[in-house]
């Protein structure tokens, strides 16, 4: 059995782009009831201490406030610690909203105001009147590295086994290169803020609609936290204005908006400020030490990576930050290290390539060095010590088309014509440099269902409790069920965001589209396998003796793949049946086949810089990524993948930094106008690749995720270029102006 409708590996528009452009897209703080109340929260001064007095008198006598909430009147919660954790909880006890008066962290939630309008509530909550007492706080993790330690326990990342004898190979190596690297704190700071409106529907019931990467999880946690039946509450994100890691995890506002619609049994919406986005997970500030050896001609013999994040009080939050450095080349002594340090922030949250784009970018730019310091080429080290094999696991990639990856990313870019010489390179004014990076990703799937429904007018429904945060899942899955059924895109509709449709997991790590993507298959192959049996039952149906292998599915018809004119169309089949419509679901998961393979998304980075000799302004003004991640299912939405991160990869490397002040331990520029990121000026041309990988074994696609490959690497290849346009290293990000100083030479 095939279809000839070919709709997979086809560059379709987004399915659901007219829906956004016009406004009939609906996002969590837009969805209207009945009575619809305000919630307004305030967020504490302190890092750390405890409330002693909270007076409520003047905000709750102002005509329309409906309720306070704050730690002396909440009851009726789960006792239990695990009880607010979700399926991304690292060890330890999660937080939870207005339990005590205990303050955790600066921005910690410590009172709910509610009223009939936001207005109200937003007066009202300055008239709430709230006095701390202090305690000392530690929020530097420079200052705390002495404190460092090895966690008992690991969500992930824990560092693998030690191979050979490093410190030994290194005292020997002929080349070696010894550095530390700093990244700081950042914060998602995704277009739509975090906002739930929940439904208070009487009997116990309520449906919320959430901004979420996960319907499913914010549902386990409102039902564990209220302890609500799971028939009772039903969770719905339709659309998601950006999240990259930080609706990875039910979020307070959640919460708040639960606990004041069951209180007051009407409708309640709450919704973060742009301030209170930077009072929840972020990318954890992290500090490594890398030591590289080689022989006189460039091949690795030592590795060592050493690197401490930080995490809150409260959990342990543990990212593979130093694994992918053992993982990526060819080396057979190798020690890693990863400690935690405790300070007084929330926990961190994973954050688009959570840990490769830390530790990668210390690696590619200690790689870098290493090129520098032993002569070579940056892209013949590379290649030198280039890893056929998963060293970690002892195992064969399923595919790895890397080797590819520099060929035709280094022939865009015009690799070959880089004078190896700092500062040897100008134009006009302008110092230019050209560096280079590996990116590297894990290519996953996990275990997912859909259902699939065709009615006697021959238009499908598909879906499956998943999410679309932009990255083109509407699209992808309706690609998908179009050509398994021969439909056209138009007659298919595929629906997502709804914890009443079958279980999918987070959106998250780049497994949506195989995981998901591989059950819409399932389901769809399963209407079709229904669809040819009641076809080859009609009375004389020219299938009549066709074997299912023989048939192809295209423009809604089912036809003999040797003889078109030998037919018979969906409709008609399903009509003859006297059915109204043909429903299966299915599920997909890994194949155990897998258990012997490591599967990895694999890119090259090209960056070209340009530096103000007089002013020490820089510009990025070319990256080329290329791309090896295997059957590519829509190109133009790929691309779209790519681009963002390739864009979030020059933000990381010259302008993204949440600034602490230790004096208050908190975030300053919490705002989008003091937390940078980059605008159009800042981006100039990007090209992508996508390098032809075939994989008949990662999945029934052939598939590998896309959404974090574009920005791992991307950082590091921009620093290179600094250092080889002024011959300067800059080992602490973001590299600003200050930092640069190329009027001299180093």
């Amino acid at each position: 059995m095939r279809s000839a409708t070919a709709y997979i590996g086809t560059p379709i528009s987004r399915v659901d782009g007219h829906a956004k452009v016009t406004g009939v897209a609906k996002y969590a703080a837009e969805f209207k009831a009945p009575r619809l109340a305000h919630g307004v929260i305030i967020s504490s001064p302190i890092a750390r201490g405890k409330i002693v007095r909270i007076d409520v008198a003047q905000a709750i006598s102002l005509q329309g406030v409906l309720e306070i909430f704050t730690h002396e009147n909440v009851s009726g919660l789960a006792g239990e610690d695990a009880c607010f954790a979700d399926a991304l909880s690292p060890p330890g006890s999660p937080f939870r909203p207005l339990y005590s008066n205990e303050i955790q962290y600066s921005g910690q939630p410590v009172a709910l105001v509610i009223a009939e309008t936001f207005e109200l509530a937003r007066y009202a909550a300055t008239q709430v009147h709230i006095e701390y007492e202090a305690a000392e706080h530690d929020t530097s993790l420079g200052a705390r590295r002495g404190q460092a330690y090895v966690p008992e326990k690991y969500r992930m990342g824990e560092p693998v086994a030690a191979r050979g004898d490093a410190d030994a190979a290194l005292a020997g190596a002929g080349v070696r290169i010894e550095a530390d690297y700093s990244v700081p704190v950042e914060h998602h700071n995704a277009m739509e803020p975090f906002s739930s409106t929940a439904i208070w529907e009487g009997d116990d019931r309520i449906t919320v609609y959430d901004k979420t990467q996960g319907v499913l999880s914010s549902k386990q946690y409102i039902c564990n936290v209220f302890a609500l039946k799971e028939d009772a509450v039903r969770v719905v994100s339709p659309y998601v204005g950006g999240a990259f890691g930080s609706g990875l995890r039910p979020q307070y506002q959640l919460f708040m908006a639960v606990l004041a619609a069951r209180a007051l049994k009407q409708p309640v919406k709450v919704v973060l400020t742009r301030q209170q986005m930077f009072t929840f997970g972020h990318r954890p500030a992290t500090l490594q030490r890398l030591a590289l050896g080689a022989d006189k001609d460039g091949r690795l013999v030592a590795l060592t990576h050493a690197a401490i994040g930080e995490t809150s009080r409260f959990e342990e939050f543990a990212e593979n930050v130093v694994n992918w450095s053992s993982l990526l080349y060819q080396c057979d002594n190798t020690r890693l290290e990863y400690k935690l340090v405790q300070l007084d922030l929330y926990t961190p949250i994973d954050m688009r390539a959570p840990g490769a784009t830390l530790g990668v970018f210390a690696l590619e730019c200690a790689m870098d060095e290493l090129a520098h310091a032993a002569g070579i080429d940056p892209l013949e080290l590379r290649l030198k010590n280039y890893a056929e094999r998963d060293q970690d696991e002892d195992k064969p990639f399923t595919s790895k088309a890397l080797r590819e990856c520099y060929a035709q990313g280094a022939q865009r870019f015009g690799w070959a014509r880089r004078n190896a010489e700092p500062r040897s390179m100008r134009e006009g004014n302008q110092l230019v440099g050209w560096g280079m990076a590996t990116g590297v990703w894990e290519a996953l799937q996990n275990p997912a269902s859909a259902n699939a429904r065709l009615d006697a007018h021959g238009k499908l429904q598909v879906g499956a409790a998943t999410a679309d945060i932009g990255t083109g899942t509407y699209t992808i899955m309706t690609q998908i069920a179009a050509e398994t059924l021969g439909l056209a895109i138009e007659d298919v509709t595929f629906n997502l965001g709804d914890t009443s449709l079958p279980r999918a997991p987070i959106e998250g790590g780049s497994w949506t589209a195989v995981s998901v993507g591989s059950a819409v298959k399932a389901a769809c192959e399963q209407v079709r396998e229904k669809l040819f049996s009641l076809a080859r039952d009609i009375e004389g149906s020219p299938l009549a003796g066709a074997h299912y292998k023989d048939i192809t599915f295209t423009g809604g018809q089912m036809c003999l793949s040797s003889d078109a004119s030998k037919a018979v169309s969906i409709r008609e089949t399903i009509a003859n049946a006297r059915l109204d419509y043909i429903e299966e679901q299915a599920s997909a998961e890994s194949s155990p086949a897998l258990d012997q393979y490591s599967a990895y998304t694999h890119s090259a980075v090209f960056a070209e810089v340009k530096i103000d000799e007089a002013l020490s302004t820089l510009r990025v003004t070319r990256v080329v990524s290329a791309v090896a991640g295997g059957r590519i299912l829509n190109p133009k939405t790929a691309r779209s993948q790519i681009l963002g991160s390739v864009v979030w990869g020059i933000g990381m490397a010259l302008q993204e930094e949440s600034v602490i002040d230790q004096t208050f331990g908190r975030f300053m520029n919490h705002n989008l106008a003091e937390y940078h990121v980059p605008v159009n000026a800042d981006i100039h041309d990007i090209d992508v690749i996508f390098v032809a990988e075939q994989d008949d074994i990662i999945n029934p696609l052939g598939a590998k995720g896309l959404g974090e490959i574009g920005i791992v690497g991307v950082a590091a290849a921009i620093a290179n270029a600094v250092f080889h346009a002024t011959g300067k290293r800059v080992r602490d990000l973001p590299i600003t102006l200050d930092k640069i100083h190329v009027g001299e030479n180093p």
